[in-house]
């Protein structure tokens, strides 16, 4: 037998380890996975023998295990991208979404934030292992996903299936803001996907130059050419209202506090509705109810749970219907402390002292003292509550309000009527209120209702509606409108007005956040298509070129350093260094078992004229033919030495040398490891046989 010390060192290179260790926890070059089938599959001997072993056994079955984790990582990526898209745009109605999870679950919590922050960290780390994975075929490497990565992608896609899944039974409504957001994003959504597209052709190419075969080609240059022109059309399906020219842009839309100012003030306070008197609002919205005594007071939820302390002054009735108390217990109650605590908006950090004791001191506000705040020039719309049927005032809640409503003097114009309960009575007692509905019916119905307005939830309606509306002479009011994005875009479609929790901010847009007129939106996607295109064709040719001669492609090959440069003389002694040795041993392998590929061997048996052939004797075959090889193309080898010592590069092998001109561009197989290391040959002194 005969053993040698190692002819090269191995200059590490931080960058491939990094790659390798942080996806499969392979730091180290002949670091391998711990399953044995792995070892076995890749084994290169075994690969060797190619002729010996069917299809099945000849493609590694870890190879298809770690592609059909790639399909399973590229799908998770999708899926978490579109859920954090989601979750992103849905910003606009976390207080809804709140509110909704609190009547579902019977006490409050702020849930928008720690889902945001969970769906970020689980979209960031699909997102930082598919890349990891396109470096690895970029490179060349095997990937090989390590089992806690594994186990962290089926969870996070599990959970994101889940919960979009609830999502879309608890609430159906809310996916339609993916569509009014791409109203407002798929402009420069698509100049992204395309930049991303752009610069994966880089890896489309260099796969489409190292493969051999004309169907894999075609089917890989197909498939990437079938998604850079579906993106190239995309901007034929993008449709948003403000795509538009400057002149056809229509008035600002009109802004109601929704509650008050509920940003700025508990919500159905007091102070709620003085702060947006003091923003000159067009109007506000309440929400009313009656006592049991026959008091209006203002109230949204159905129990007082969450927005008084009911639950510490009567504990016993925390449950009770908010009209089921007389005003006497109402006005125990306080109506600003959930506010400091809870900060649904998370604004009460931001509030002078002066107005952080104000809100802490409020207190369940009557419908007559709100009234008196507004009444000057702030429009109102109502809404009310239905009541028990053992209420007292169960049959006469709508005269009452009536009758405060005309007693405090408020013009009857500024009051839009939404309850569709005893319409005709409110026309008679109060003509001049403006009648207006919830519902989302035709035209024509509604002025036969005598309806002048309608309040929809901002995903009710899209800009045909409301230019369909306008047309009949409707205004339409949307609710709840919280972000300038959205604004912007509901400004484009020509909404009227809206109702918002956030009117401090909107009072401050001056102009919808984006607006494009056709040509220039036009002149942009074709520039962005041309020069993508061409960039594609670019990086195809220069690939092409720079790895045309390089045919065959291993995932575990080992490259000379590439950034290296040395003078010829240098290079000429690289070649005489570079030596495979090993051991004519049958059991062993021999040398020759790093040249990987049947070509080569066969190309080998010509030179010394020897039949290439499998079997068990082949391996005495190989070692008998290097053994020729290397007496014809060696000075006087020495008899005895190890079968494989010789200049890989002065032997006439065309499957080796064909297109190598320099150690810089030769690769070769490995028996060992991973190729995580560049390969630098010793000096001369160090090269030493030892005999055993």
């Amino acid at each position: 037998m005969v053993k040698h010390q190692p002819l090269q060192y191995y200059e590490p290179q931080l960058c491939l380890s990094c790659l390798t260790g942080i996806y499969g926890c392979r730091w180290k070059r002949y670091q391998r996975s711990h399953d044995d089938t792995t070892k076995l599959s890749w084994s290169p001997f075994r690969l060797w023998k190619g002729s010996e072993l069917s299809l099945d056994q000849r493609i590694p079955d870890p190879v298809q295990w770690e592609r059909l984790w790639f399909l399973i990582l590229t799908s998770s990526f999708f899926l978490t991208l579109v859920w954090f898209y989601f979750w992103w745009e849905v910003h606009n109605d976390y207080n809804e979404i709140n509110w909704f999870l609190y009547n579902r679950m019977g006490y409050w919590s702020d849930w928008s934030i720690p889902i945001l922050v969970t769906t970020a960290a689980g979209f960031t780390y699909i997102a930082m292992l598919l890349i990891l994975a396109l470096c690895h075929i970029a490179v060349g490497q095997q990937m090989n996903l390590h089992w806690l990565h594994k186990i962290g992608l089926v969870t996070t896609l599990i959970t994101t299936v889940v919960t979009m899944s609830s999502i879309a039974q608890l609430w159906d409504d809310e996916w339609e803001m993916v569509f009014i957001s791409l109203q407002a994003t798929a402009p420069f959504l698509h100049i992204g996907a395309l930049a991303a597209v752009t610069a994966l052709s880089w890896l489309v190419a260099g796969q489409f130059a190292r493969t051999e075969k004309a169907t894999s080609q075609m089917l890989m240059f197909s498939a990437y050419l079938a998604v850079v022109v579906a993106l190239y059309l995309v901007p034929l399906t993008i449709s948003s209202p403000c795509i538009m020219e400057k002149k056809a842009l229509g008035p600002k839309p009109a802004i109601l506090g929704h509650r008050g100012a509920p940003m700025l003030a508990p919500e159905n306070t007091l102070m709620s509705f003085q702060k947006a008197v003091e923003q000159k609002l067009y109007g506000v919205q309440a929400d009313v109810v009656l006592s049991y005594d026959g008091v209006p007071f203002l109230m949204h939820d159905k129990t007082l749970r969450r927005t008084t302390n009911v639950e510490e002054v009567f504990p016993e009735r925390a449950y009770e219907h908010s009209s089921m108390f007389n005003w006497t217990d109402l006005e125990k109650l306080n109506a600003g402390e959930w506010f400091l605590q809870n900060d649904p908006f998370w604004t009460a950090g931001s509030f002078s002292r002066a107005d952080y004791l104000e809100a802490a001191n409020q207190s369940v506000c009557k419908l007559e003292d709100m009234l008196e705040v507004i009444k000057d020039n702030t429009s109102l719309i109502l809404n009310f509550q239905d009541l028990p049927a053992a209420h007292p005032y169960y049959s006469t809640y709508i005269n009452i309000t009536l009758e405060t409503i005309l007693a405090s003097g408020i013009q009857q114009q500024a009051v839009m009527w939404l309850p569709d309960t005893e319409r005709q009575l409110v026309r008679q007692v109060a003509p001049g209120f403006q009648q207006t509905s919830g519902l989302k019916l035709d035209a024509e119905r509604l002025r036969e209702k005598g309806i002048v307005k309608l309040n929809l939830r901002y995903t009710k309606v899209t800009s045909e509606d409301v230019r369909d509306y306008t047309m009949a002479n409707l205004s339409v009011n949307l609710y709840t409108v919280n972000e300038p994005w959205l604004f912007s875009i509901l400004w484009c479609a020509g909404v009227p007005s809206v109702t918002s929790d956030s009117s401090h901010v909107l009072q401050k847009v001056p102009f919808p956040i984006w607006l494009m007129p056709p040509e220039e939106y036009h002149l942009i996607w074709i520039t962005s298509d041309l020069i993508s295109f061409l960039v594609i064709v670019g990086v195809f040719i220069f690939q092409k070129w720079r790895l045309g001669s390089i045919r065959t492609y291993n995932p575990e090959q080992i490259m000379l350093s590439a950034a290296v440069r040395r003078s010829s003389q240098d290079v000429k002694i690289m070649k005489e260094k570079l030596i495979f040795s090993g051991s004519g041993d049958a059991q062993q392998g021999s040398g020759f078992s790093a040249l990987c590929t049947d070509r080569a061997k066969r190309q080998l048996c010509l030179l010394c004229e020897m039949p290439a052939r499998g079997g068990e004797n082949q391996d005495q075959v190989d070692a008998t033919c290097w053994d020729r090889v290397a007496a014809q193309h060696l000075s006087s080898p020495s008899k005895g030495e190890a079968p494989g010592i010789t200049s890989l590069l002065s032997l006439p092998f065309p499957e080796i040398n064909n297109g190598v001109e320099t150690t810089d561009e030769l690769s070769f197989c490995s028996e060992n490891g991973f190729a995580n290391e560049m390969v630098t040959p010793t000096d001369h002194r160090d090269t030493k046989l030892r005999l055993s």
